[in-house]
């Protein structure tokens, strides 16, 4: 199979085409990449998506001291989401190295879920300073979750 058709077959698979398309070919390894690559991108693209946001996360805990209680509580409760989000994915990545694939779905749905409780733990009392990253894992884990009905015709 054609591998941009490949990307297309993903992409047309998801919520946001463009932003599938785009995020795949954001890494230089798409092009020639097959549907076992392809997922190796996605997987890596979500990981350094979920690190990036615990990272920030911790730095934004460290000067939250003058911030009230209730929002230092959300830090932390993200920054619990975060982890198991990451936690998820490099478990998926193990999966993919030992070429067993019948989890990665799961997985890519746990990821997507921790972004999800981060998201809704701010509400209704303040907005999320992570909406937007947490849509983009949440985006990046619908297409390893696509990927990875590839494997298990599901």
């Amino acid at each position: 199979m054609d591998k941009k058709k490949v990307v297309d077959e993903v992409c047309a698979k998801t919520s946001n085409y463009s932003f599938c398309v785009e995020t795949l070919f954001s890494d230089p390894h798409t092009p020639e990449s097959d549907r076992y690559g392809l997922a190796y991108v996605a997987f890596c693209l979500a990981y350094l998506n979920a690190s990036g946001t615990k990272d920030y996360i911790t730095k934004l805990l460290k000067n939250a001291k003058s911030t009230s209680t209730h929002y230092r509580m959300c830090l932390q409760s993200c920054a619990l989401d975060y982890e198991k989000a990451i936690s998820a994915i490099e478990t998926a990545y193990n999966d993919l190295n030992s070429e067993s694939f019948y989890q990665l779905a799961d997985l890519a749905a746990v990821a997507s879920h921790a972004a999800q409780y981060c998201q809704v733990t701010f509400k209704p009392t303040h907005h999320s300073p992570f909406y937007f990253i947490n849509i983009a894992l949440m985006g990046l884990c619908e297409i390893c979750l696509v990927i990875s009905k590839l494997f298990t015709g599901s």
